[in-house]
This record gives C-alpha cells, structure tokens and sequence, in this order.
C-alpha cells in the first residue's frame, strides 16, 4: 500500500490510500468538522486500506445528500424529520458520535467576559435590543463597560444543525420567538448577515467589531474569540465546556433511535446550548462500502472517542455507549 495521506481544503477532508480501495464519500455538519478530520487522519493512517472522504457543507446538505444517495454516510446535528426519513429509499440509523455546545462568540472591544439571559438572547435574535449599551446587557453585566456599538447579527445562511440547537434553544425559553421565529435547520431571521458554515460565521465575527454569532464552541476558542456565559434553567451562568456540555445529557431519557433534544436541561452544571451530532447511515449497504464505513464507526465509538476532549467536544456518556454500539451493530452488508 501506499503511504497514507491526508489533505484537507476548503472543508473538504480526503484520504487517499490505494487504487483499488473503495472510496467512502459523506458530507454534512460542519459542527463536528474539527473532530472528523482529526477522526479520519488518525483512522486511516492505521487503516491504509480504507480512504474516507467528508464535506463540511451543513446538516441540511447532508441530509439531502443521503436521502438523494449521492453519498454514502450523512452527518447532522439535528435529528431527520419524519418526513426526511420517510423520504429516504431505505431505513436510517441516527448514530451520535459526540456532544457539544452552541456558543455565543462575541467582538466587543475591551469586553472579554459576557453575561447573557434567555430572555436577552432571544431579545437580541428577535431584533429587540439593537445595542451593546441597552439597559438590560448592563443589568447582567454591571461591572462592564459595554459601548454604544450596534449589536450585527450574524447567522447561518446555509441549512445548519448548528442553527437548529440554536433555534431550539430559543424556541423554549422564548414564546415570542417560537412564535415568530421557530425551530429549524433554516429559519427566517428577523435581523442579521448571513454566513455560511460554522467557519463563515466565525471569520464574520472575528473581523467584525459589535457582531455577534452563533458556532461549534471550538470554532470560537481556536479563534482566540470571546464566548458569553448563559444562564440556564436553574439560574446559573454556565460557561461552554466538556463538562458543562456533559452535564446537559444527565438525566434525559435517550429514545432507541436516539433522536433527542438536549437544549434547556435541568441539571444546575449544564451549559444550556448543547446538543448530540449525528453519523447518518442506511440500515442496509453493499459490503463494499458498507464493511470499511462500519469499520470506521466502531472505531470511532471507541479510540475516537478518548480524542474528543482535548478538541472540546463531549465524549459520550459510557451509560449510553453500549446502546449506540448495538445499533451500529443492526447495519446489514449485502
């Protein structure tokens, strides 16, 4: 075999190992980006005799793909509808790889800390309060010297699982929003620019001063950008973390197939923006592609899970592990 290589550009990850291997192409949230690449890098190198392919394009692109069959696995950070999953030629299988946190990364000069309020937020996202100065950011934050900046939006222009635990997020802890707004992969924002991936949204804000944005928690801290601490359920203000992120699995009740919301946990440690990412796959795949791409996922759900926390994603729970890997364990390979 030949040595193994990776190249990643423009979102794209691509390994190329031997001619007469099968090619694994998938494509979908860019939420778990950093982790798959560091996934599929440390993977291949073992496995020379396997070559992955994965586009970071958005959960809804990889929905579609998957439901088309112009790829052989999705990723998503929202669950399939039941429409998408009726839609599909065959039966899909939701596998959750890892959690994270939906962040507020903000550009404000001088400010590095920020407090922010359900009822705040979904003010900002409604378009309701328009600068950093308004009465009720310097009510959660006395101590900070917030300027008169207009507040820029920026949003995910791109059908996005980031969006959709953002929007879910809101659509709880704010009528007015469920109302006007709602939930979804892409929704009609009131205000804001819009930016694609969670890459466009973090170089919107990074060079753009008075923005703010939602990503992926790592697209901000590798950024070097500030993230805001949210007040969650029980009224205290928790900072994104692999513990925090952890904390808002705790005690939710996992369904089989493992479609659930995590957004607004009970749980005093839970950062309140959090959510499960998904590996789409069909039930039943030829064992060509089938056998690599299973391969992959079992390995993942095992090594690639001792690598999530040092990129800030949440491992998953090891009360949860054993049921994922019986579902993975149900792909038949014609």
């Amino acid at each position: 075999m030949g040595k193994a290589r990776l190249t990643a550009f423009f979102g794209i990850l691509a390994f190329s190992a031997s001619a007469h291997s099968a090619l694994i192409n998938g494509a979908g949230a860019t939420f778990p980006y950093p982790l798959y690449s560091k996934w599929i890098s440390e993977f291949t190198a073992k496995n020379t005799d396997v070559r992955l392919n994965y586009q970071s394009m958005g959960s809804g692109t990889g929905i579609s793909k998957l439901i088309d069959q112009t790829i052989d696995f999705g990723a998503s950070d929202a669950p399939m509808t039941e429409e998408q999953l009726k839609s599909a030629p065959r039966e899909v299988i939701h596998v959750p790889t890892v959690l994270g946190a939906v962040a507020l990364t903000f550009n404000v000069p001088g400010v590095r800390e920020l407090k922010l309020s359900p009822d705040v937020l979904a003010a900002i996202y409604l378009g309701n309060i328009t600068k950093w100065s308004d009465a009720k950011l310097k009510e959660l934050n006395p101590d900070l010297k917030l300027p008169s900046t207009p507040i820029i939006l920026i949003n995910r222009s791109d059908g996005s699982g980031t969006t959709a635990i953002f929007t879910d997020y809101l659509q709880k802890v704010s009528p007015e929003f469920k109302k006007k707004v709602g939930y979804g992969t892409s929704v009609r924002w009131p205000v804001g620019l819009g930016a694609r991936g969670n890459e466009g949204v973090t170089s919107f804000v990074k060079k753009t001063q008075g923005a703010i944005g939602y990503v992926e928690f790592i697209y901000a801290k590798s950024n070097g950008l500030a993230v805001a601490s949210i007040k969650n359920s029980s009224g205290v203000f928790v900072n994104p973390s692999v513990e925090s992120v952890s904390a808002a699995a705790d005690g939710v009740k996992i369904p089989e197939d493992f479609r659930v919301s995590l957004t607004n946990p009970e749980s005093q440690k839970a950062y309140p923006i959090s959510g499960f990412t998904y590996l789409l796959v069909y039930k039943s795949m030829s064992k060509e592609k089938g056998e690599p791409l299973l391969k992959f996922i079992q390995w993942a759900l095992s090594e690639g899970q001792t690598m999530a926390s040092a990129l800030n994603y949440a491992p998953l729970p090891k009360s949860l592990l054993p049921r994922v890997k019986a579902k993975v364990d149900e792909i038949n390979l014609n």
